[in-house]
């Protein structure tokens, strides 16, 4: 027994797991840590492209400067109209269109893996639309500050959530009777949108329309600062439940039996997610289907076996990057962002209806 015993150890010893794909394996005291070396590589890749897709939008526009002004604007060498143009005009659109990108990214992909469903995004089950709801009460009622028009649409969408949510229980939460009932809610809730905005000012639903399309034209340093912190503390809570995330892709059975508290992480994942897409909608507006394409377009460029949040957040800030650059520059009146994100994630949408129908055949 003892000879078998160390013949299975050297075994052991000298051969390593075979986990598919590349891995590096991070040990450390009591620390164990498996780094999927493809998803690195992706989420480096895709950092890069939108450090080139942000240097070239801060030097292109009406007027043209080139990337070595940009980057010593960055830097403070540059003052006068150079540095009032990088810095002060186009930087905190730049900036945003990366930070929220990334959180539109971050709660698709949260949404994604909880109902287990690629249709499953904050725009198609509807919490998008109570955001922009509870922000609409905001603007249309009380003329309020950006403080308070966030906090209407973190209220409106995790109302809408638990609405959703409470409606599509039978039994438990299913993924597509969760999507069912999200639709519907939202129909219900564009109905409510169309009414306030037809029963208000002119000038109030006009402003109020065109925020709705979702446009990042009016996006200031003090709205990317609060919106920026708020999303950052998010994300890190995001990261925090991404481990039994991941667990309850499995079942829940398989879950709880790894010690997973599922309601307390549910309930979690919704609140973090809503609270992501609620922040983005209060200062840019609605941003349709990013959050749809990110988590799925990552998941393939990384070929995981679930939905993964680093990837999706990289996708997200690189695909509302090219948005906005492509709605700024495709017409001479510069476009609202969603335009532009509605006709991408249309064709996306098309595709994916199309590539399941056909995987079910």
């Amino acid at each position: 027994m003892s000879d078998f015993s160390s013949r299975f150890a050297r075994s052991t010893s000298e051969h390593r797991v075979d986990f598919g794909r590349r891995t590096l394996v991070v040990r450390r005291r009591r620390l164990a840590l498996r780094i999927d070396l493809r998803s690195i590589a992706v989420c480096v890749a895709l950092v890069l492209a939108v450090i080139v897709l942000a240097l070239v939008a801060l030097a292109t526009g009406s007027y043209q400067i080139s990337v070595d002004q940009v980057v010593s604007a960055l830097m403070g060498g540059e003052t006068g109209l150079v540095h009032k143009i990088v810095v002060e005009w186009r930087l905190p659109r730049v900036v945003a269109t990366v930070v929220f990108g990334a959180a539109l990214g971050v709660s698709g992909a949260m949404f994604q893996s909880l109902t287990r469903n690629p249709l499953a995004s904050p725009d198609v089950i509807g919490f998008s639309t109570g955001s922009y709801t509870g922000a609409l009460i905001m603007i249309i009622l009380i003329d309020g500050s950006y403080l308070q028009v966030a906090g209407g649409a973190v209220l409106g969408g995790i109302v809408t959530a638990m609405l959703v949510y409470v409606l599509a229980w039978w039994g438990g939460v299913q993924g597509f009777r969760l999507i069912i009932v999200g639709i519907a809610v939202s129909a219900m809730l564009a109905s409510l949108n169309t009414w306030m905005m037809l029963r208000a000012e002119l000038e109030v639903a006009m402003s109020a329309a065109a925020w709705g399309a979702g446009s990042l034209n009016g996006v200031s340093w003090d709205q990317v600062g609060i919106g920026g912190a708020l999303i950052a503390v998010l994300l890190v809570l995001a990261g925090m439940l991404s481990r039994p995330m991941r667990q309850m892709e499995l079942g829940d059975d398989v879950a709880a039996s790894h010690g997973v508290r599922i309601a307390a992480v549910r309930l979690g994942l919704i609140v973090v997610g809503v609270a992501l897409m609620a922040t983005v909608t209060a200062a840019s507006g609605p941003i349709a289907f990013v959050s749809l394409a990110a988590p799925q377009i990552a998941r393939r460029l990384a070929r995981t076996a679930g939905i993964t949040l680093t990837p999706a957040a990289c996708v997200g800030a690189l695909l509302l990057g090219a948005a906005d650059f492509i709605a700024q520059r495709i017409a001479a009146t510069p476009l609202p962002v969603g335009l532009i994100t509605v006709v991408i994630g249309g064709g996306y949408l098309g595709w994916l209806l199309f590539i399941e129908a056909r995987l079910r055949l």
